[in-house]
């Protein structure tokens, strides 16, 4: 227990000098429920497991959060965790932390059938949250913090499942509250388990030109400092080295190694007020070249987490250029803590009024539920919830001065129903710093919009769900189709699903009988296939994802009987062992082929067709064939469980198809990509499609579905490539 009485006095010493007011008898009385309802729970780490509380109550110490916050961090999983009621918890410390720490708890609670429903509900629960109380949210951030501290106690699995959600939902939501702190470190942690090489390479790149980007920073830091003094400027000035996440996503976006990355450094200029801020802005353009485009003024023009600060970046004397970011003291604290740095508690009102501003201030938290509402499936929202929260922002001006900030690459669509719903439905062109441009005009920082209308609401066209880039736009367009185009949206529905279903193999006979159908129309989530097409007809989901979901009913419908396999052992009770790494169940010495149609490969799912004098053919249980077999009864008998054996030294072939842009130089890059993961290339042939695509061919070697993963991967970052998918008839 040392380890425990020293955390806490480490705790209980911050709270003192960051928060004299707080009532530490009240912190050591949750510590002592905590810690008991805890008892001898341990962690993976071998610590006892109130050592967690106490480390998120210490991030949220550091936050500048108030005495209610640090409590309910200390008690945030007695709920979930031990014996203790809401009502102990309520008696001892009253409502407010108790509907903190429900709050929290909630946000675990509930299962649900897949991942991709359980993220949803879960950021949808977190949502609420945040316009409920950001104080939910944010214990929850300190939670997921530490414990991705102490990932490295976790299995491999369960490291890269925890990584990815982090990665995919809470540094977002950390970016989108302006805690860039928090923000960079959960990217960093995420990053260091998702792809430990890139990780490590970067990290070994960095080492290597530690000492110059050293000296560099030594030498800008000094210069500038020297400026400050000079012209009697109180600042600080200090350099940071970009953190390792950035680096990569600067590499990966851009095509760049690590030696084409110049701007590895960035400094930050610390005054006392806004009037400093512009002085030393010219101070910095008058002893260095500035990059034209890339200033930019977060200080007039606030971005919608309250980031506030110039930017502008420099070539250097060395020809290198850097980042220089000029604050305030009070915004940098902003830019650190977000809205943690800006809370202000009060004892609720009986009506749980908040502060003037909250409902300003948490507007985009409303959006984002609203958009929720209309998103078609679990994809449709994430997609959403990235451009509204990950997305960076472009800002421009309507014809009477106002400031509408839209995600980057907004076009006049955007913007018009970022207006109103109306003003999108009625648009019938725009101008742009007074000419007149096109419907999908990328829109740039501190451009005047005017929207020109027609006197009646004709409604926007289908082609604008391809252009618009906000989720706002996007939803408000689904919303016109779905309530004025039901007819026209069934049939462009049921046109679009039936091509779909065809290009994938598929028979649509195989969802007509009873009980098929009423199975698949559950998967789907609507009453009748009518519904389903006229969603697809809106936008309200995609013909590919409805027939990915029929795909994978199909898939649980049609497992093979063992009925044939039990009559097998009956006549022949032998081991079964592997043939070509397959082991069909009670046979030995079984001939084996693998399908032409979708060639598995070791890690597919695979089921064993028995063919007449060929013996047994093998193919993926997401085959179409092995799908569409549900449709006649007669077949499905020869069907049978066959599983994956020893596949050791064994190379399996299979293909890929790649839908790319059509340019000069793609097959050399498909080929280089291939080669640099050493797979080894059967055949590599390409086509001509429409509008100026290209289709790829590709039969190669691999041990197993994991390599072909990789494969994917590789061929996924070749610029202009748009899919990657396995071949299957």
């Amino acid at each position: 227990m040392a380890l425990v009485r020293e955390q806490l006095e480490d705790l209980l010493s911050h709270i003192e000098q960051s928060n004299p007011s707080v009532d530490l008898g009240r912190i050591e009385r949750a510590f002592a429920l905590s810690a008991s309802a805890h008892g001898s729970q341990l962690r993976k780490d071998g610590t006892p497991f109130v050592t967690h509380p106490l480390a998120a109550a210490q991030i949220i110490v550091e936050m500048g959060m108030d005495e209610d916050s640090i409590i309910a961090a200390l008690l945030h999983d007695v709920l979930e965790d031990t014996g203790i009621t809401e009502e102990e918890v309520k008696k001892l410390f009253g409502p407010s932390v108790t509907a903190i720490v429900e709050g929290v708890t909630k946000l675990t609670r509930v299962q649900y059938t897949n991942k991709e429903e359980e993220q949803m509900e879960n950021l949808r629960k977190m949502l609420m949250a945040m316009a409920k109380d950001i104080r939910v949210i944010l214990i929850k951030l300190a939670d997921r913090l530490h414990n991705m501290r102490t990932m490295e106690y976790q299995a491999g699995k369960k490291q890269l499942e925890k990584s990815s959600e982090t990665m995919q939902i809470y540094a977002p939501i950390a970016h989108r509250l302006g805690m860039q702190k928090i923000k960079w470190e959960l990217e960093d942690l995420s990053f260091y388990y998702l792809d430990r090489a890139a990780y490590d390479s970067i990290t070994e790149d960095l080492a290597k030109r530690q000492e110059t980007l050293d000296r560099f920073m030594s030498d800008v830091q000094q210069k500038m400092s020297g400026r400050l003094r000079e012209n009697e400027l109180q600042g600080t000035v200090y350099g940071r080295l970009k953190h390792i996440y950035s680096i990569y996503r600067k590499m990966y976006t851009q095509k760049r190694t690590f030696e084409e990355v110049f701007d590895l450094c960035a400094f930050r200029v610390i005054v006392s007020d806004i009037a400093d801020c512009y002085n030393v802005l010219g101070h910095v353009h008058d002893m260095y070249r500035p990059v034209p485009g890339r200033f930019k003024d977060y200080i007039s023009t606030p971005k919608p987490n309250m980031y506030q600060s110039l930017h502008t970046t420099v070539i250097g004397e060395e020809g290198i250029p850097f980042e220089v970011q000029i604050r305030t003291w009070e915004m940098h604290h902003t830019a650190e803590y977000g809205i943690a740095a800006h809370w202000k508690y009060k004892t609720p009102g009986p009506e749980g009024e908040k502060s003037a501003g909250d409902e300003e201030r948490f507007a985009w938290v409303r959006r984002l539920l609203e958009s929720q509402q209309e998103a078609g499936d679990a994809q449709d929202f994430f997609h959403d919830l990235r451009i509204d929260m990950f997305a960076d922002e472009v800002f421009v001006f309507t014809p009477h001065g106002d400031v509408i900030n839209l995600p980057a690459k907004a076009n006049p669509i955007d913007f018009a129903y970022s207006i109103h719903s109306a003003v999108g439905n009625r648009m019938t062109g725009a101008k742009v710093n007074g000419r007149i441009v096109p419907f999908d005009h990328t829109l740039q920082n501190g451009d005047i919009v005017e929207v020109i209308t027609s006197g009646t609401s004709h409604g926007p066209s289908r082609d604008w769900l391809k252009i618009v880039q906000s989720s706002e736009a996007r939803n408000k367009i689904r919303q016109w189709f779905k309530k004025e185009r039901r007819e026209e949206n069934v049939t462009h529905g049921r046109s679009a699903f039936e091509a779909e279903m065809r290009r994938q193999g598929l028979s649509v006979d195989a969802i007509s009988r009873g009980e098929v159908q009423e199975q698949v129309l559950k998967r789907l989530g609507f009453p009748s296939f009518d519904d389903t097409y006229a969603a697809i007809g809106y936008g309200g989901l995609s013909a590919q994802k409805a027939v990915g979901k029929v795909r994978d009913m199909l898939v649980q419908l049609a497992k093979p009987s063992k009925s044939l396999v039990e009559k097998i052992n009956e006549q022949k009770p032998v081991a079964t062992k592997a043939v070509k790494g397959i082991v069909v169940e009670g046979v030995d010495n079984c001939l084996i082929k693998f399908s032409r149609c979708c060639s598995p490969v070791p890690g597919d799912e695979v089921v064993g067709f028995i063919t007449r004098g060929h013996g047994v053919s093998v193919h993926r249980a997401d085959c179409a064939n092995y799908l569409n077999a549900i449709t006649n009864p007669a077949e499905l008998g020869r069907w049978l469980p066959v599983s994956w054996g020893d596949t050791e030294g064994q190379n399996y072939s299979t293909s890929l198809v790649i839908t790319a842009k059509d340019r000069s130089g793609l097959l050399l890059d498909i080929a280089q990509a291939l080669t640099a993961i050493k797979v080894r290339v059967r055949s590599l042939t390409a086509r001509e499609a429409v509008g100026e695509r290209a289709v790829v061919f590709i039969a190669l070697e691999v041990a197993d579905s994991k390599e072909l993963q990789v494969a994917v991967n590789k061929l996924s970052g070749i610029s202009g490539v748009s899919d990657v998918s396995r071949s299957s008839s």
